[in-house]
């Protein structure tokens, strides 16, 4: 058998080392080409010439097209793969870099890698893996396979290598079984696959709960705390029942109530405005859970590792346990609860004036949802009737007054206001399967109350975080980074070509992309516009570096008001007390480096929890769609992709694939613009944001996927033309596509960030 010939990745690491143009006998050689296969490497080296890759110099002579100062430029970034093998890696402040499938090399999916550019075109930056950093959590969930005495899993990611070889274990295994393993020995070249042991055989394969159980596993999410955590939150408890008043404002004569959503599990916020001689006096009090978690404790190390609560559609997983989250530390009625509260002096035009952040002691006079408030406050005439809002209703209608002047406010200074779709997961009672996904309601009174609470919660942190900045202490900023200058191009591109005009600079400034968004409202691509803006944002991370928040076109924010489900807030909590009780600063480097570890580790911790939250949301809207099988539902365009296009049905709220090979009888491609797909023989296209009508065809549980076909009744009459015109275009066009443009997605699904997240 023959010497296969050296990857595309090789030949252009090979030139990229060398100083000079390489003469092709030369390259043979360092390659280890034999003379049966000279003619064949001539012929490849030819082709990466025409693609723009190398440059071919007289006398068979070839050299890299990239400049000689940046020929082996590399970075750190995290691998995506792809299913079809070929992967991209991220960095921030960097570009994507694709690499190919013979460039990978043992890294997987996941994995911190360091990647070299071996290519720079004005298509995109192509490299190759010169080493792995940090591998990728070991653990990997699939089905498990059995054949005789040997056992894999085939992992249910297809963007992750496999299958997983698993050595004998004493678990009782039955073949095609879900089940989670973890990674023993990760491969070290590309032909390799990883080899594990087995961890736990979950049940069925399919099985929601199972499913469910598979991801948490998975992820090493345990939803049970240790029994030390909760022996510590429990003695909490008992040594604080008696509540001292010293050194704490006593604030149990202001009514203070809580206003969440009517599911809420737990209430660590609570607040009440009151009408002063200059305008306004705001109480935001939030609950004192550092007095209960203390650091170097178990308590503290769990609450760090969890990092945040997740909340899942049929229960959450706290980051404190049941005795602090739900009901010591939580606000509730006529209970004395210890708190930090800001208290804020506003005048008539709800411009700050002085505040100050105390400790104090507080009783919760009522426990509201929205619906309650907004129906007492006559915003909605639908909902439950709120004895105890009503009896609060003049203090509700001073808090709400403030609320939309604060509002006002922060939209006048370019605060963004994204009003995307987001799925809520309907469950039946008895059996907690999915009955219906729709999108989350979006009552006008409802949301009015909700914007009341917002508000408060946004000064408050703007505020604590203003307080830390003017004191030099050390803070966990809530950070924001400006958009990227391509992902700005990327939105001015798409709404071009649907014919709404854009300044490119305008959209670089707050102020500007808010009133972008506003001049949009009405437009029928709204909701595609509104996405893409969203995905050419930056995501907003912890720091200890304060650059100020893009998306509340604020100079300072961090998150002050959940210290219940968000570690970063407890850590808040912990320097305002150290600075309200005078102890000395500690703005060592050793401090620094502490809390810029606890900050990177919020960061990932919430990440994770986002990625988790929505893959079970997911994976009961594809429950939900296994018995539809051959029904038809209408739905709007919201994706492009090189596989075909992503639809989001009405109703149910459920994202379906519809293949390039099911949009109808053509053979269909991705237009120039990226934006649609278009039928080479018809010219019938499909373009982000159109209203087609599918027929459900298949629905894989493991995959988290639906696939439709799209229902059309004719296709339009090829113009006169067309065919010669398409056929001299693709005659025309030797070159293969450059990395950008292999099977990346051009829009995005709508996933919007719960405002929890922000």
């Amino acid at each position: 058998m023959s010497r296969p010939l050296p990857a595309r990745s090789q030949i252009l690491a090979c030139l990229g080392d060398a100083t000079r143009p390489l003469h092709a006998r030369e390259i043979a050689e360092n390659l280890g080409v034999k003379e049966a296969q000279y003619s064949r490497l001539l012929d490849l080296l030819d082709l990466l010439a025409v693609e723009g890759a190398a440059i071919k110099r007289s006398g068979q002579r070839f050299t890299l097209k990239t400049l000689p100062d940046r020929k082996r430029e590399g970075w750190t970034g995290v691998l995506s793969m792809n299913p079809r093998r070929f992967g991209f890696v991220a960095a921030a402040g960097r570009p994507d870099v694709y690499v190919a499938p013979d460039g990978i090399g043992g890294a997987l999916h996941g994995d911190t890698v360091r990647v070299v550019v071996v290519n720079q075109t004005a298509r995109g930056v192509e490299g190759l893996i010169e080493s792995t950093e940090t591998r990728r959590n070991p653990r990997v969930a699939g089905t498990l396979r059995r054949r005789r005495n040997s056992q894999w899993l085939e992992p249910d990611d297809a963007r992750l290598r496999g299958p997983i070889v698993l050595q004998p274990s004493t678990i009782q295994v039955k073949d095609g079984a879900a089940a989670v393993a973890e990674i023993t020995r990760f491969p070290e070249s590309v032909s390799e696959n990883p080899e594990g042991v087995l961890l736990s055989v979950l049940g069925s394969a399919g099985d929601p709960n199972v499913e469910v159980a598979k991801i948490l596993m998975r992820e090493q999410i345990e939803e049970d705390h240790p029994s030390a955590a909760i022996q510590e939150a429990e003695s909490a408890a008992a040594r604080l029942q008696r509540l001292s008043l010293e050194g704490r404002r006593d604030l149990r004569d202001i009514p203070l109530p809580t206003i969440d959503p009517e599911e809420a599990r737990d209430h660590d916020d609570a607040l009440w405005v009151e009408r002063v001689d200059k305008g306004y006096r705001a109480y935001i009090a939030i609950a004192d859970v550092s007095e209960y978690v203390q650091p170097d404790t178990a308590l503290d190390a769990e609450a760090s590792t969890r990092g945040c609560t997740l909340y899942l559609p049929d229960r959450a997983i706290p980051m404190l346990p049941a005795a602090l989250a739900a009901d010591l530390c939580s606000l509730l009625p006529e209970k004395e609860r210890l708190c930090l509260c800001v208290i804020a002096e506003l005048n008539q035009k709800a411009e700050l004036l002085s505040f100050e952040v105390v400790e104090g002691v507080m009783r919760s006079a009522a426990m509201l949802t929205y619906g309650g408030v907004a129906l007492a406050l006559g915003f909605t005439g639908e909902g439950a009737r709120s004895v105890q809002a009503e009896a609060l209703r003049p203090g509700l209608r001073i808090l709400d007054e403030l609320a939309r002047k604060l509002r006002k406010a922060r939209m006048r200074r370019g605060a963004l206001d994204l009003d995307l779709p987001e799925a809520h997961v309907l469950l039946d009672e008895s059996t907690g399967a999915p009955v219906d996904v729709v999108r989350r309601a979006k009552d006008p009174g409802v949301k009015r109350a909700y914007q009341m609470v917002e508000e408060l919660m946004l000064l408050a942190n703007e505020l604590v975080a203003q307080w830390l900045s003017t004191r030099r202490s050390l803070g966990v900023y809530r950070v924001h980074a400006a958009p990227d200058p391509e992902k700005l191009e990327r939105l001015g591109h798409v709404a071009e070509k649907l014919g709404v005009k854009v300044d490119l600079d305008q959209l670089q400034d707050p102020l500007g992309l808010s009133q972008w968004l506003a001049s949009i409202a009405e437009h029928p691509r709204k909701t595609v516009l509104e996405s893409i803006a969203l995905r050419s944002l930056k995501q907003a991370f912890y720091d200890i570096v304060n650059i100020g928040h893009f998306g509340l076109a604020s100079d300072a924010y961090l998150h002050f008001t959940s210290p219940i489900r968000r570690y970063p807030d407890l850590i808040v909590h912990r320097l305002v007390k150290n600075l309200i009780r005078g102890k000395k600063l500690d703005n060592s480097p050793a401090a620094v480096e502490s809390l810029r570890g606890i900050a990177t580790h919020a960061s990932v911790r919430e990440r994770a929890a986002m990625e988790v939250e929505r893959e079970v949301v997911d994976l009961y809207r594809v429950v939900l769609m296994r018995d539809k099988v051959g029904e038809q539902f209408d739905g709007t365009v919201t994706a492009v992709v090189g596989s075909g296009v992503y639809v989001a049905l009405d109703a149910p709220f459920v994202d379906v694939l519809v293949r390039m090979e099911s949009l109808g009888p053509d053979r269909y491609e991705l237009s120039d613009n990226d934006l649609s797909i278009v039928g080479q023989r018809s010219g019938d296209s499909l373009t982000l944001g159109d209203r087609i009508r599918v027929a459900i065809e298949d629905v894989s549980i493991v995959r988290r996927q639906v696939t439709a076909r799209r229902l059309i009744t004719a296709l339009p009459r090829m113009k006169r033309g067309r065919k010669e015109k398409l056929e001299s275009s693709r005659s025309a066009s030797v070159a293969k596509p450059g990395p950008r443009h292999q099977q990346r997605a051009r829009a995005v699904k709508t996933s919007p960030k719960n405002a929890k997240r922000r």
